[in-house]
């Protein structure tokens, strides 16, 4: 399979925050699905990173402006149900 057809078999939202639903808020946020769409629509091979927590540290959106993220968690419990997780 190309890196262009990666397409998510199903979609479920998020119950409750973990470091992963963090990372998929902040994406998404930015516009995008995830990190695999991220990369597939910016032509990047990494995501820059907080080296101390993992969190995504900086994100081009689509019309090239740039989100900054902190290190501390942004995802608020009242924001988690809106997170929208992909299976693939």
């Amino acid at each position: 399979m190309a890196k262009a057809d990666i397409n998510p078999k199903s979609m479920y939202h998020a119950k409750k925050w973990s470091d992963d639903v963090e990372n998929l808020y902040r994406f998404q946020q930015a516009g995008y699905r995830d990190e695999i769409e991220y990369k597939q629509v910016k032509q990047v091979d990494m995501v820059e990173c907080w080296p101390e927590t993992g969190f995504v540290k900086k994100l081009q959106r689509r019309d090239n402006t740039f989100y900054y993220y902190d290190k501390q968690r942004e995802c608020e419990d009242k924001e988690v149900h809106k997170v929208k997780v992909y299976v693939y």
